[in-house]
């Protein structure tokens, strides 16, 4: 099996967001600063005061490789695949599988969160130039 991210503290809402396919990123109330990964902090201010929105979905390729040798056995069956630096289009920057032909990949192109259940968590992965069925404003606030 395909190992999954065991929840933190600090990422339990992300992944209940992530439970009910939306991908939180982390607001400071003090200065404005988008992030992810989850911190306790804003890496901006050091403030404490973050809130958590969905973000909308979209970004474009920074940079990626293609797979074609999985860390392990449980990946056999996917290689190759694209393995993707996203911008999203809130600012940070993520890392995510790509869905899809790899030999379609380029730098710059735009590319849409969809999120893969395994073993009881739903991973955030990218696939390219898809339309989302819905937008969640990054405003929209996420209480978990």
């Amino acid at each position: 099996m395909k190992p999954v991210p065991v929840p933190t503290p600090e990422t339990e809402a992300f992944w209940e967001g992530c439970a009910q396919e939306r991908f939180l990123l982390q607001h400071c109330g003090h200065c404005g600063h988008v992030q992810f990964y989850p911190r306790p902090l804003c890496m901006q201010c050091h403030g404490t005061g973050l809130e958590w929105r969905a973000a909308g979905g979209g970004g474009c390729i920074h940079s990626y490789t293609v797979v074609h040798r999985g860390p392990g056995p449980a990946f056999d069956a996917d290689v190759p695949y694209g393995l993707v630096l996203v911008d999203l289009d809130e600012g940070p920057r993520i890392m995510a599988n790509l869905r899809g032909a790899c030999g379609d990949i380029e730098i710059g192109s735009r590319v849409r969160l969809y999120f893969e259940e395994r073993g009881g968590i739903h991973l955030p992965q990218v696939e390219l130039n898809a339309v989302p069925s819905h937008h969640p404003k990054t405003s929209e606030k996420f209480s978990p």
